[in-house]
């Protein structure tokens, strides 16, 4: 069993259906704080959780530059490969988004040049 520790979304309020007791009583259980304390009871030290926290922060930042440095997808991209097969519903929203897109007027050359 687990337990989402974070919001939902960027919107969401967990504090509006849960209690502070109830997260503590679930951040108690966290699993990594778990297996820390296991592992220290076993002798491993302070430099071993350093030297992990530190291949941790370096694993983040390398794949956030490589994030960064992805092009632009283009937005109709996001409707490929939803069905196997050409569903009605997927192509009436991509022509949707085809139709608010094109009322701003915007030329591929400007997206092109904003991306």
């Amino acid at each position: 069993m687990t337990y989402r520790m974070g919001a939902h979304t960027s919107s969401d309020d967990p504090t509006k259906y849960r209690e502070d007791d109830e997260v503590d009583v679930w951040s108690e259980r966290d699993a990594i704080t778990r297996f820390e304390h296991y592992l220290r009871s076993r002798g491993v030290g302070d430099g071993f959780f350093a030297e992990v926290a530190t291949e941790a922060e370096d694993a983040a930042a390398d794949l956030r530059t490589r994030i960064f440095e992805l092009a632009v997808p283009e937005p109709a991209s996001m409707f490929a490969h939803v069905y196997s097969e050409p569903h009605p519903v997927i192509e009436a929203q991509r022509e949707w988004l085809a139709a608010y897109e094109a009322s701003f007027g915007e030329t591929d050359e400007a997206r092109e040049a904003r991306a």
